[in-house]
């Protein structure tokens, strides 16, 4: 499961272990959901607790960000782990999405 958490005008969804084709659905509701609430701008997805990332993960995630997009709002990453990051580089999506070094650097609103 992953945790949300709402900063003003951000949202922070936390997923954890894996994700994959087994709980890409619910994933995805969820980032949705986060997305969908009044007044936020910016929904961040923390990877730093995430071990691995299939195919099924990486369109829940790639969905999100274009519904951000169509929405006029942001979803950026953070905390992808150097094992993690080397998905989104092979596959380029790291021109994609904006990755954050980590919570840290959550951009003012």
């Amino acid at each position: 499961m992953q945790a949300v958490l709402n900063y003003p005008k951000i949202a922070v969804i936390r997923p954890q272990e894996c994700l994959n084709a087994a709980n890409a659905l619910e994933f995805e509701r969820d980032m949705t959901t986060a997305l969908a609430q009044n007044g936020i701008s910016i929904l961040v997805v923390d990877l730093a607790a995430v071990e691995s990332l299939d195919s099924a993960g990486l369109m829940a995630l790639l969905s999100t960000h274009k519904l951000a997009g169509s929405l006029g709002r942001s979803c950026q990453l953070c905390g992808v782990a150097p094992s993690i990051r080397i998905i989104f580089e092979l596959t380029q999506l790291d021109r994609v999405f904006e990755i954050l070094d980590g919570e840290g650097e959550l951009p003012e609103t």
